[in-house]
């Protein structure tokens, strides 16, 4: 048993424990039961498929008990789990298989279609269908052999995920994410919320997402708490859910929280073990976290990142009003940096990019050395965000930097637009993106989702922008939606926005 099995190790200290339920099936793993199902899965991918320690295995499968067996073998035996958006298209699919390079791939039944559309399968020499898998996982089978550790050697730097990125700019890069990162991040997370043995959790993040493993799932696994797993997102299910598990806490983004909490069950459901909602991706509106304070919910609000982390801020619940509009301050184990243009640092509450460095942050992306080598410079991982850091020491993100345009020779960044757009009681959500325009080389145009039985013109919303901004901020055109398009974990899809 080497130090990164915790799977073996929980089966020591509580082998009865629940670790894992999969909603769907009721179907749950004690940690002794996921010990000696990821010793048999490990063993039969040495023995029989010949997998050695760094093989990359590609999955294109939705959230299961089979998904976690497949990360404990990986713990045990060193295999590089590759996880597979499965809303991609077949040619984006094919791009990361070509990429990874995986000795075995384990695919959905119903994604198998997509799948033999990708010219990359057919170098893959293993290929299984999930169901296939499961018939290796199944807990009525386990033997006393199955106790038998694989008896690998793992290194600190080994990887055990390679997580692609969302690739809003070219195609996606593969995030290198190593043992020693999934444990740090682990201690991060436990040092800034409370999860130990006792912790209970619903996860409804999409596995292909850091956010689906590694904000609460691998942590939890660590520390010896529970999960139930769900496949996809249903607010009325996970409100239920939330209430009948016990969650002592939950992750979710904004988006997510908002449509929960307009289910009609939402004022009835017993909140009462929940610590409090973890919430990322973009930033929460105060009257929504009122609305959770309302019945007894606070909200944590944080920042993160796939290649570092991913959970590196917090800003605690007794804050969040206090501190409007920050991600918190820095997580135990995690350096930071804030500097100009130049490189240089910024005094208090001067916007820059934000760096980071620590145990936590990637060694790199997946055979990609030159985006290695401009992301990581001295040490220190560049974030492309531009933050300040007031006197507290409380972060506060600007926008990413990529956002930025410029209007007039004058640097413009959409978030700061949006927050004083959002500040419109008519307002629901908006996004700021740059244009072309002939005399000011870009302009701001503004899309806008009002509340329902509001209405606002756009003439009436630049008014109230030239009352709070200047000038070249105030956008040019406005754009109303009835709903901004998201992606896969709620985030606003500004790609998608710049197409229409």
């Amino acid at each position: 048993m080497h130090q990164y099995d915790w799977a073996a190790k929980w089966a020591r200290y509580q082998p009865q424990k629940e670790a894992v339920k999969a909603y769907t099936s009721g179907q749950t793993l004690t940690y002794d039961e996921l010990n000696r199902l990821g010793n048999r899965l490990a063993h039969y991918f040495l023995n029989t498929l010949g997998l050695q320690k760094g093989d990359r295995v590609a999955v294109l499968a939705e959230t299961s008990l089979e998904y976690i067996l497949l990360f404990v073998a990986a713990q045990k035996m060193g295999l590089i789990l590759v996880p597979l958006n499965y809303r991609l298209a077949n040619q984006e699919i094919d791009y990361l298989l070509e990429n990874a390079r995986p000795a075995l791939v384990i695919t959905e039944e119903r994604f198998w279609t997509n799948m033999r559309q990708c010219a990359s399968i057919n170098k893959i020499a293993h290929q299984w269908s999930m169901e296939t898998l499961a018939d290796y996982c199944d807990k009525t089978t386990i033997k006393p052999e199955d106790a038998r550790d694989p008896g690998a050697e793992i290194a600190d730097d080994d990887p055990v995920f390679i997580l692609y990125t969302s690739g809003t700019t070219g195609f996606p890069k593969g995030a290198i994410y190593t043992h020693k990162m999934l444990f740090w991040n682990s201690i991060n997370t436990s040092l800034s919320l409370l999860v130990n043995t006792e912790s209970r959790t619903v996860n409804c993040m999409p596995p292909f997402h850091t956010g689906g493993w590694n904000v609460l799932t691998t942590p939890f696994l660590h520390h010896g708490g529970y999960s139930c797993l769900l496949k996809k997102f249903e607010p009325a299910t996970v409100l239920e859910l939330l209430e009948k598990e016990r969650a002592t806490v939950f992750m979710g983004v904004p988006t997510m929280l908002k449509m929960m909490a307009d289910e009609p069950a939402f004022e009835k459901t017993d909140f009462s073990h929940l610590h409090y909602i973890i919430v990322g991706g973009e930033p929460m509106p105060i009257p929504l976290i009122e609305r959770w304070q309302a019945q007894g919910v606070p909200i944590r609000q944080g920042y993160g990142m796939t290649e570092v982390g991913p959970n590196l801020t917090s800003l605690h619940q007794d804050d969040a009003i206090r501190k409007k509009g920050s991600i918190g301050r820095s997580n135990f184990y995690v350096e930071t940096k804030i500097v100009d243009e130049q490189g240089e640092e910024v005094p208090p509450n001067t916007g820059g990019e934000l760096l980071l460095r620590g145990p936590m942050v990637t060694p790199g992306y997946w055979e990609q050395p030159e985006a290695t080598g401009k992301a990581i410079v001295d040490g220190w991982f560049r974030t492309g965000d531009r933050v300040r850091e007031d006197e507290e020491g409380y972060f506060y993100v600007e926008d990413r930097i990529k956002n930025m345009f410029i209007s007039g020779g004058e640097n413009v960044y959409p978030a700061e637009v949006e927050r004083v757009l959002l500040n419109h009681p008519a307002v629901a959500e908006t996004v700021v993106i740059g244009v072309p325009d002939a005399k000011w080389g870009e302009v701001g145009c503004a899309f806008v989702v009002l509340n329902a039985d509001d209405e606002v013109t756009a003439t009436a919303l630049s008014d109230y922008c030239k009352g709070h901004l200047a000038k070249f901020k105030v956008p040019k055109s406005f754009r109303f939606l009835k709903e901004l398009p998201k992606n896969d974990t709620g985030k606003i899809d500004r790609k998608t926005l710049k197409g229409l």
